[in-house]
């Protein structure tokens, strides 16, 4: 269920990777964290579509207005 009231982290894992110097790292390993990362949006994007469809569920089961 969501939560609207409650914060959202600020310190996040994706805040801090995008805060991180990526100079120290080699193209192969520039490389690997394209892939890791590619894969998190992925598993993220399906997430969200998977809890879209519950939302989706939900409200039409219960006459909601599906704002999310």
């Amino acid at each position: 269920m969501e939560e609207p009231d409650r914060p959202k982290p600020s310190a996040d894992a994706a805040n801090r990777l995008a805060g991180e110097d990526l100079g120290p790292y080699s193209q192969a390993e520039l490389d690997e964290r394209i892939a890791l990362l590619e894969a998190e949006i992925a598993r993220v994007r399906a997430h969200r579509s998977k809890a879209a469809a519950h939302r989706a569920a939900a409200d039409a089961l219960f006459g909601g207005k599906g704002g999310g």
